[in-house]
């Protein structure tokens, strides 16, 4: 029989392969990038803290605003490094010049994907106008619903940490603790309150970056809202007549952190709920009631949101939920970072 002639295989275009190599990789590191870690790899097992239940309601929270940000980001950045080594490739560059166009294609991509492709999609999506606003109005209603179980999750946690600091003050006093296993309890708190708000700045950071996806479509729909909601709001100089509380939250149900002395000199700063923010001439932030202030009348009055079904209210509602919660994380870092609330005498 006469031999076969093997069938020559088509010549490969090394560019070509290096370039189909080049966006696997990119697409492979997106993909793991968009993996969300485990809860034990984010806090820890269970190892007996009284507020391991507040802990892992304020993680599993965190897990709404943690998976859509990296799917927008992987998707954005892998068609950015595909446009990006295939233009490279076009314009003759070999190697390291298309890899060089893919990586700068996943950057200009990543931050397309975080920012306008969320706006661009419903644009995409939307028939008109209207129907545009309504699917952002349903986007930003469902925003601040899940906004407002991250910061009772936070708020319950923090409470929790503060008021467990308090107990180990009370079991000082009463001699059911000595001072050093006071003092060694007293620090396990404050380093797992630590933990805790690096846990929440990151859900924070989640937040900031879902909310410049919001920012983007508010500035398009409705750019007065963010131009009212980017008004300062001045600070009064004050000083109180009597010694004052200081709360964690504007809530006077919420732990006491500090206690001011009469006529220490502050400065105020209007907030929630008949309350003033309190910052010392030390740094420290808190809360009190205004009516402790003579100065507070000169206090502007914090706009109320309204809530409604609208994207104007929605959007306006939204910023104010980012700002409040990026507050109390940082009100609480504050105190965390200066002992406060975690002294062992009161």
């Amino acid at each position: 029989m006469p031999r076969r002639t093997p069938i020559a295989a088509p010549p490969t275009d090394p560019v070509r392969g290096r370039l189909r190599r080049g966006v696997a990789l990119l697409t492979a590191a997106a993909m793991l990038t968009a993996c969300v870690s485990t809860r034990e790899a984010r806090i820890g097992g269970d190892d007996g803290d009284a507020c391991r239940p507040q802990l892992v309601a304020l993680d599993s929270t965190g897990n709404f605003f943690a998976e859509d940000i990296l799917r927008g980001a992987a998707v954005g950045a892998v068609s950015g490094a595909l446009i990006g080594g295939l233009l490279a490739a076009a314009t003759g560059q070999r190697g390291s010049g298309i890899a060089a166009g893919a990586a700068i294609g996943a950057v200009g991509g990543g931050v397309v994907g975080g920012t306008a492709g969320y706006l661009t999609a419903r644009q995409q999506q939307a028939t008109d106008q209207a129907s545009l606003n309504l699917a952002v109005a349903g986007d930003l209603a469902a925003e601040n619903a899940q906004l407002d179980r991250t910061q009772f999750a936070f708020d319950q946690l923090m409470d929790c940490r503060f008021r467990s600091a308090e107990q180990i003050r009370a079991d000082l006093r009463s001699g059911r603790l000595a001072r050093p296993q006071a003092a060694a309890a007293m620090d396990n708190i404050r380093a797992r309150t630590q933990r805790d708000i690096q846990l929440a700045q990151t859900i924070n950071g989640q937040i900031a970056s879902r909310g410049a996806q919001f920012d983007t479509a508010i500035d398009s729909i409705a750019p007065d809202v963010k131009q009212a909601a980017a008004q300062p709001t001045r600070a009064v100089p004050a000083q109180p007549r009597d010694a004052v509380k200081l709360y964690l939250r504007p809530d006077a149900a919420s732990p006491e952190v500090a206690q001011l002395p009469a006529r220490e000199r502050v400065t105020l700063r209007p907030a929630r709920n008949g309350f003033a923010q309190v910052e010392t001439s030390s740094g420290l932030r808190g809360y009190a009631a205004a009516q402790s202030f003579p100065e507070a009348r000169r206090l502007e009055a914090r706009p109320a949101v309204a809530d409604g079904g609208d994207v104007r209210s929605l959007a306006a509602s939204n910023i104010a939920r980012r700002d409040n919660f990026a507050e109390s994380v940082g009100t609480a870092e504050r105190l965390t970072a200066q002992g406060q609330g975690f002294e062992l005498a009161s």
